[in-house]
């Protein structure tokens, strides 16, 4: 497990590698494909519905609803597979987490386009943890006032945590690619304030 700064100007990130060894990835992105209740959700984008490019599921403790582009999601209640996952990353990052965001990436075709996890219910300075499972994609953090771009490619197993002022100073995306893909599975840990 090697653990590297990706950044730490204007908010911190870090990249650990192998966080999960593949073979153990890969065991967990079957489970989570079979076990977790996928839906395609539509969105609030300028002022139209739109489905997002991508199935997800909201997961977190009673009372944790999460609210981002005119939509409410009220939380799934956390697997067995999810819950061990959560208490990893906790013993790991020395911080609690009380709802993810899982993302299934069906294909090259899926996307998250850019933004940055702002709202006002992660607080200030959130910590979000996030763990890559199957397809190996690239995500993109761009800088909002300089434009920097900084250009990862997240492979199965790996953890990405931002912290700090990252979420205010940077936008992060996981773009649409031309070449074919397997599945890909994220779940961003998050607390949110109650």
């Amino acid at each position: 497990m090697s653990d590297s700064n990706i950044f730490d100007n204007h908010g911190q990130a870090r990249l650990i590698e192998s966080f999960y060894e593949s073979d153990i990835a890969a065991q967990l992105q079957k489970l989570l494909m079979n076990e977790i209740p996928w839906s395609e959700r539509s969105i609030q984008l300028f002022g139209k519905k739109i489905l997002q490019p991508r199935l997800m599921c909201w997961m977190g403790d009673d009372g944790c609803s999460y609210k981002y582009s005119g939509t409410v999601f009220e939380p799934t209640p956390w697997t067995t597979t999810v819950l061990s996952i959560k208490q990893k990353i906790e013993s790991y990052t020395e911080n609690n987490f009380n709802s993810a965001l899982l993302n299934l990436y069906r294909n090259e075709n899926d996307s998250m386009g850019a933004h940055s996890d702002d709202e006002k219910e992660l607080g200030d300075k959130p910590i979000i943890a996030s763990l890559s499972l199957g397809a190996e994609r690239p995500f993109i953090f761009r800088h909002k006032a300089s434009k920097e771009k900084i250009k990862l490619n997240l492979s199965p197993g790996s953890l990405l945590i931002m912290s700090g002022d990252t979420q205010k100073h940077w936008k992060h995306e996981i773009p649409k690619l031309k070449i074919p893909l397997e599945p890909r599975i994220n779940i961003t840990f998050r607390k949110i304030l109650l």
